[in-house]
């Protein structure tokens, strides 16, 4: 099943997640690519932002949406594969949350 063979390897087995984006991941609390499961890339972002007190760059949303995708049975595609459905998703979003570091997806 999809969802179960990525339990037991190393977030940096993931496509596109090398050692930079894996520290991310680990200062938001994810430790294992089964932390992914399920989750929200958005709201993913969104506490990477909070956390470091920074706007990390909207390529980092992209990798975050392709991992949990993986992750979730998606086949492995690169992390720029993801910019069109961000873009959208994002223009779709109030003016106030997009300029909001801390936006109102789904809670982590």
């Amino acid at each position: 099943m999809a969802k179960t063979m990525h339990r037991d390897r190393e977030l940096t087995d993931l496509p596109g997640i090398g050692r930079a984006v894996a520290e991310d991941l680990r200062r938001i609390g994810v430790r294992a690519p089964r932390d992914l499961a399920g989750r929200d890339p958005y709201a993913l972002y969104d506490k990477l932002n909070r956390v470091t007190g920074q706007r990390h760059d909207p390529c980092v949303l992209d990798t975050f949406i392709g991992a949990v995708r993986y992750v979730d049975g998606a086949p492995a595609r690169p992390w720029w594969h993801y910019t069109r459905e961000r873009k959208r998703v994002l223009a779709a979003q109030p003016a106030a949350a997009k300029r909001s570091p801390r936006n109102s997806r789904n809670p982590v």
